[in-house]
């Protein structure tokens, strides 16, 4: 498979670290000299950027988090006037105001082969189609891959999200080969294929690079085995730049090698924020190395993640990060029990006649939580003797518990009862923020 940028991608590891150095002094004076908060912050820990002499010395350098960008509102983090800003994009703002990002000329280049990295990895050539079911608009996924797409030289249907049925048939009379988009929107697509009685052989979809939300092995295997593709990983966030900050190689598909040139990675205990050694699990934080328009200091990304370096089969000598289990923001602590989406939907997927979507409930009764998981079963369950349908649901209650560590409650649904999301899928409802919202009113 070739690798887009093998002087990059495949450069030993001593030469990487020194471009990574010569690229931080460089990022640290732009923003000292250009972002007012940047320098505030350093100003207060009595950091000036050349007192930064090694990469490890990161570490004394503040953090950044979504409430920066909140306080600074829209563009205060810009490292540029606005002149020099050809594209902005923002976060939905479900929990306040939207983070927005800018980009210049030259960052719009870098992203474009980035993404291009993305694709190369995961298969896709200039003879392939590539069809882009993320959003376009102020979402950056469908933009970010769309011109990577472009940039290898492949053909690109910028399709849009939604519209599924359609979606479909432009598959099928299109011939589209990579298909790009959330891996729980893959499945929907496998699950409104099957009610159109369209065969995963009537598509010519080889290769689906997935991204936007942790999803497990379980679902990979779901997901490849429903559309008979291979499915790869990437990952980035709208913040640091979109799509392309690390992704998966379709040779080993072992972790997600991280675009080191241009972005530095370490992993933190998100209680203690002190640094933690390659290997072990912990919020991943990004600084990045050669943004203009927005350059970002050691941001918190709120995912937990490992990061180790391995040889790989295939040449790439880049630090790869572990697919990301879920986001501090993300997990829910029952009866004092950690508990993440992915880990319901690794044991879910474990057990025939279920489906793998699903709505985790926790509420509060009595004064204890109590954690209920909403199951969709196979149309074949409600048509079995209450006896049947009793037994299926101690089998999940069962499976559940000992996988979580907590007492389950299992409900299960309908085919087609859950929501589907074109983006993001809603994993969770917690019932106990309204009562702590109601209890404060």
């Amino acid at each position: 498979m070739p690798i887009f940028e093998p002087e990059f991608e495949c450069m030993p590891v001593d030469e990487l670290k020194i471009l990574q150095l010569y690229r931080l002094k460089k990022v640290l004076r732009i923003v000292y000299e250009n972002v007012k908060p940047y320098r505030k912050k350093m100003d207060e820990r009595g950091i000036k950027p050349d007192d930064i002499k090694s990469l490890e010395n990161i570490k004394y350098l503040p953090f950044t988090t979504k409430d920066d960008f909140r306080e600074n509102y829209p563009y205060g983090l810009f490292a540029v006037p606005m002149e020099k800003i050809v594209r902005i994009h923002s976060s939905s703002g479900t929990t306040g105001k939207p983070t927005v990002v800018g980009y210049t000329k030259r960052d719009l280049e870098t992203w474009s082969t980035l993404t291009a990295r993305v694709l190369s990895a995961g298969g896709v050539t200039s003879r392939d189609v590539v069809h882009i079911a993320f959003g376009y608009g102020l979402f950056t996924g469908g933009f970010g891959l769309h011109y990577g797409a472009e940039k290898i030289g492949a053909s690109v249907i910028p399709v849009s999200s939604g519209q599924t049925k359609r979606q479909i048939m432009i598959m099928k009379d299109y011939g589209s080969t990579a298909l790009v988009c959330t891996p729980s929107y893959a499945l929907h697509i496998a699950e409104v294929m099957k009610e159109m009685g369209v065969d995963k052989s009537e598509l010519k979809l080889k290769y689906g690079l997935f991204g936007a939300e942790p999803w497990t092995e379980s679902m990979r295997r779901e997901i490849e085995t429903r559309l008979g593709i291979e499915a790869t990983d990437n990952y980035g966030l709208s913040e640091v730049m979109g799509p392309g900050v690390s992704y998966e190689c379709l040779e080993a598909k072992s972790g997600l090698h991280i675009a080191e040139d241009h972005f530095l990675v370490e992993v933190i205990d998100p209680e203690t924020e002190e640094q933690l050694p390659e290997g072990e699990w912990g919020e991943l934080v990004i600084t990045t190395l050669t943004k203009e328009a927005l350059p970002l200091i050691r941001y918190r990304t709120r995912d937990i993640t490992k990061i180790y370096r391995e040889k790989c089969s295939c040449g790439r000598t880049l630090i790869k990060m572990a697919k990301p289990s879920g986001r501090t923001d993300d997990m829910i602590i029952v009866r004092g029990v950690n508990i993440f989406p992915s880990q319901v939907e690794e044991a879910l997927l474990e057990i025939s006649g279920v489906s793998p979507h699903y709505v985790i409930v926790v509420d509060r009764k009595d004064h204890l939580d109590e954690l209920e998981v909403w199951v969709e079963a196979e149309d074949a369950i409600f048509f079995d003797s209450m006896r049947k349908q009793k037994e299926m649901i101690d089998k999940i209650t069962e499976h559940l518990t000992q996988a979580l560590g907590v007492k389950t409650i299992v409900k299960l649904v309908e085919p087609k009862t859950l929501e589907r999301s074109m983006g993001k899928a809603k994993r969770v409802v917690d019932r106990r923020d309204f009562l702590k919202n109601y209890e404060k009113s």
